[in-house]
């Protein structure tokens, strides 16, 4: 063999060679394992809210046999006992010692907000599957920071527009004093023609409310709106039944305070109830009968609003993963896959708008009988709102 024979010879070798290496290459993007630090409220009255997030959470991961986007998944969960300073300091072990790849979990907007600087000044996105406060919609909003649930004044815009269709003309508002229940109310003025009365913010936390319900006998609203998530909402509602206030006014509620978690203790006087959502068990589509039939299966409950929120985190972390084919080193690409991702969502239709908030159909449900000795959120066909997004969107500058 001449030499001239021999050159394309060596020449295809390094060609393959050099292949070879390359492929090596790009295969040693893909991590090994994702690791995710989920912070959320375990503990306390409120407690249930953050349990549904995580049982739903832990379920996706359980599915896909433990993993996310193809990777083994490393889920490290902590208590934030319903304290902000506790939520930053978990962050930080989360993002400093941890080295985690994403964060998630917080229920609570002033926790949130106390703890996430953690991440996002590190560049962890953190997913949010509840706390979703308007300032971080318009001129606060962040690369790094996703909302999977929904902007914190929809339920309410969708309780004020049902109000309207049902030709209430006058109102009294009740929500705790904190970011989440300013917004609350906000969204609910935004949208209800009629008349308020009178709006009250309480403490965070707080369990009596015999004050509140002397003055909304007194003002004698044609409805009551009222935003007290977890123990708060049904401790609240006990004292409105009790009161006999619902034979003059009708109370009317976002559907956190009508979910399954508040309808048990609460009891029969929930039947009849109407909830504003984005959610309800009884949707039709696969994905969330498979959601309801396997939350059912391994916990032996129905599953909440926000137990959706959990589960549809985890789909949103899986999808990002899969579109960067596991490449966990490159924050910047994970965000951009992020912005796009394609999952089945329990709730039906799914995007993202330009400030990272979703843009999805609300509905309105009534409490009524599960066929089964028991009661269940159903939910009307047509959205009460549809397609819609937030009222912050035009005040968010986001980087590409």
């Amino acid at each position: 063999m001449t030499a001239s024979t021999r050159r394309p010879i060596a020449t295809l070798t390094k060609a393959v060679l050099g292949l070879a290496f390359a492929g090596l290459a790009v295969a040693s993007l893909a991590a090994d394992k994702v690791k995710i630090g989920f912070v959320s409220t375990l503990s306390g009255p409120s407690s249930a809210l953050g349990v549904d997030i995580r049982d739903a959470f832990m379920l996706y991961v359980k599915m896909n046999g433990g993993k996310l986007g193809g990777l083994p998944a490393e889920v490290l969960i902590s208590d934030d006992q319903f304290k902000p300073d506790v939520a930053r300091q978990l962050f930080e072990r989360n993002v400093k010692r941890d080295k985690v790849d994403f964060m998630t979990g917080v229920v609570f907007s002033n926790i949130m907000l106390a703890a996430l600087p953690e991440a996002i000044d590190n560049k962890v996105i953190y997913v949010s599957p509840n706390a979703a406060p308007s300032p971080m919609a318009g001129k606060e909003c962040n690369p790094w920071f996703f909302a999977v649930s929904w902007p914190n004044d929809a339920y309410h815009e969708a309780a004020g527009a049902f109000a309207n269709q049902r030709d209430l003309k006058s109102v009294y508002l009740v929500a705790p004093n904190y970011q989440a229940g300013k917004d609350s109310l906000a969204g609910f003025k935004r949208t209800f023609k009629g008349k308020v009365l009178g709006e009250n913010y309480t403490k965070l936390g707080q369990l009596d409310y015999a004050a509140e319900l002397a003055e909304i006998r007194a003002a004698k609203p044609q409805v009551l709106y009222i935003f007290l998530p977890g123990g708060m909402g049904i401790n609240f509602i006990k004292q409105f039944v009790s009161s006999g206030l619902g034979k003059e006014t009708m109370l009317l509620l976002p559907g956190f305070s009508a979910d399954q978690d508040v309808i048990g203790p609460v009891g029969p006087a929930m039947a009849g109830l109407f909830n504003t959502a984005h959610w309800s068990p009884d949707f039709a589509n696969a994905a969330n009968q498979k959601f309801v039939a396997e939350f059912r299966k391994e916990y032996k409950r129905t599953p909440t609003l926000y137990a959706s929120q959990g589960y549809d985190d985890a789909q949103l972390i899986d999808a990002t993963i899969r579109a960067t084919k596991g490449n966990l080193a490159d924050k910047d690409a994970l965000r951009r896959a992020m912005r796009t991702a394609k999952f089945d969502s329990v709730r039906g239709p799914f995007k993202f708008n330009t400030n990272q908030y979703p843009v999805q159909n609300y509905y309105v449900r009534t409490v009524g009988s599960d066929g089964q000795g028991g009661l269940i959120n159903k939910s009307f066909n047509d959205p009460i709102l549809r397609d819609h997004g937030d009222a912050y969107v035009q005040e968010c500058k986001m980087p590409k």
